[in-house]
């Protein structure tokens, strides 16, 4: 399960400590799944009432956006100008996609970018491959081999050839 384009999509790294199968004789060299679900945070007010990036934001007022400018932190600021004229502005903050452009009308309570919270709780899975490291140096060992037999066949070919060319040129 990939992210979706435009998702602000974050790794949660998680330690996983591997069964031996030396020491349990259940557990064998495989691939075993691994699904893992976590609660993102979704829909979180901070403690000066303002929304968190991880909810939708909407038009605080009906009118024409006059101006969208994204600063250096990643924030963004959107102007709308109502229908007296005056001119509101509507921070949005980092992360969160914008679906709005300059010159669009928007109405109260349109959403001015995506919503975050598409895609469910945050579940995922995925597969890790319990592999014997005595695998892995037998495989490095085998490759070097065939690497090395390989470079001996070349070379002795390359031999082959210049005896060839010497019996050509007596």
């Amino acid at each position: 399960m990939g992210p979706i384009a435009g998702d602000n999509h974050r790794e949660i790294i998680f330690p996983i400590v591997s069964p031996d199968p030396k020491t349990n004789k259940n557990v064998k060299f495989l691939k075993y799944p691994i699904y893992v679900g976590a609660n993102r945070g979704r829909g979180q007010i901070n403690p000066d009432g303002q929304k968190t990036n991880n909810n939708l934001v909407t038009a605080t007022t009906t009118g024409q956006i006059t101006n969208v400018v994204k600063n250096e932190k990643g924030n963004a600021t959107i102007s709308i100008s109502d229908k007296e004229g005056k001119i509101i502005n509507q921070e949005i903050p980092q992360g969160l996609d914008i679906v709005v452009s300059e010159g669009k009308i928007v109405k109260l309570d349109q959403p001015l970018t995506r919503d975050p919270n598409v895609g469910g709780f945050g579940q995922t899975e995925t597969e890790i491959v319990l592999q014997d490291p005595l695998r892995i140096v037998g495989y490095v060992i085998f490759a070097f081999t065939v690497i090395v037999c390989q470079l001996l066949l070349v070379f002795k070919k390359k031999q082959f050839e210049k005896v060839q060319a010497a019996e050509m040129n007596f």
